[in-house]
């Protein structure tokens, strides 16, 4: 049974910092590209950050470029997204996705999410 558990999320003060973890089972992860993604009533989920299966390679959203760091161990089969200078406009729910690229089988797993809320 493949299971993504987000934990990390909470009421942080602007300009403050948290630290996002997501811990799998069920899945191999060195095969999977890693990302966060985060959702907001009423809009679409949008992609916050990636990190591919080996070699480390990042891509960042435009709007946590600089602030945000996204980061895995595939021996601890856990993905971080750690968060600093968050903004109001940061506040949102936060979701681990594990997507399995070719050339193995694609597969697509996503946490329950942990609600992020920036607000002084």
């Amino acid at each position: 049974q493949v299971q993504l558990v987000e934990s990390g999320g909470g009421l942080v003060q602007p300009g403050g910092s948290l630290r996002l973890s997501c811990v799998t089972s069920g899945i191999t992860l060195w095969r999977y590209e890693m990302n966060w993604y985060r959702q907001v009533p009423g809009k679409e989920r949008e992609l916050v950050a990636s990190i591919a299966n080996v070699g480390g390679r990042t891509n960042y959203a435009e709007f946590v470029k600089g602030r945000f760091i996204i980061s895995r161990d595939n021996v601890k089969t856990t993905a971080w997204l750690q968060m600093n200078s968050l903004e109001p406009e940061d506040t949102a729910v936060y979701y681990c996705n594990a997507k399995q690229l070719p050339p193995w089988a694609p597969a697509d797993y996503w946490g329950q999410g942990t609600q992020v809320t920036v607000s002084s």
